[in-house]
């Protein structure tokens, strides 16, 4: 839908005055984020862009026509800074995405205190500070914010001891805080998605062996894309989904719920 705008009180508006959604994308630049930047541009929503790579934001700034902040989602102060500018970019939050993440593939035995604390920061920390920041800028009207835990959360999956224990962290965040902030008609969800095809994985992806493998754990029979996954998450944030809080959504190609292709073949 194609829609002039104009700006009346500080609030971006469509000609058919209904109030545009104003999105701030944490991890923008990256292969989910920006796969959710591009969808929710196309569908009328005004994006506020942030991010810890100001390069990486600039450019994908330049080629959206969209606002961007540089912050660190894993430091409140810098997320506190973030939410106070994308209030005063955009006139109004309505509604926010945490697609910063990371990815860790050793057992426990394996991971150093610095490999535990970089991942529990980057995927749980991250979420926390979302929260309670989206919270303090959107209790007063109400809003959606869509967190991104991983099926290995939910799963038990040889090697992701690190990485499952934080995503399991955001699942469980996501379910409380929904609770909380219910009253305020604060929506909290998350997406769950299986493998993706995006430059965190490309060392899993560059090796046909682990390809191989990892593509078969998967009985849809292939690993997922960041459009596989961005419908939705603006899904959750629109008002088709006012009805939705609390939910964990696995998009994982049957990974979480049902036995690898592998298997199947084994059995057919």
């Amino acid at each position: 839908m194609s829609c002039s705008l104009e700006k009346t009180s500080s609030i971006w508006v469509i000609a058919m005055d209904r109030v545009q959604k104003s999105i701030l994308v944490l991890g923008a630049n990256g292969g989910l984020g920006s796969s959710v930047c591009r969808l929710l541009l196309n569908q009328d929503y005004k994006v506020i862009l942030a991010g810890r790579n100001k390069l990486a934001l600039k450019s994908l700034s330049e080629e959206l026509k969209a606002p961007y902040i540089v912050c660190d989602a894993t430091d409140f102060a810098s997320m506190g800074s973030c939410f106070e500018d994308a209030l005063i970019t955009a006139g109004r939050v309505d509604g926010v995405v945490n697609a910063v993440g990371s990815i860790h593939l050793k057992p426990a035995h394996t991971t150093t205190e610095e490999d535990w604390m970089s991942v529990v920061q980057t995927n749980l920390t991250s979420s926390f500070a979302c929260i309670k920041y989206g919270a303090k800028s959107m209790m007063s009207k109400g809003g959606s914010i869509v967190l991104v835990a991983s099926a290995v959360a939910s799963t038990g999956m040889p090697n992701h001891d690190a990485i499952a224990a934080a995503k399991g962290g955001v699942a469980a965040l996501t379910r409380s805080a929904a609770a909380t902030y219910a009253r305020h008609n604060l929506r909290v969800n998350c997406v769950s998605p299986g493998l993706l095809a995006t430059d965190l994985t490309s060392s899993i992806r560059s090796s046909p062996s682990q390809l191989e493998a990892s593509t078969l754990l998967h009985p849809l029979g292939r690993i997922g894309s960041p459009e596989d996954i961005s419908p939705a998450i603006e899904w959750l944030l629109s008002d088709r989904s006012s009805w939705v809080t609390g939910e964990i959504i696995n998009i994982d190609g049957g990974l979480a719920s049902l036995k690898g292709r592998m298997l199947a073949r084994s059995v057919s």
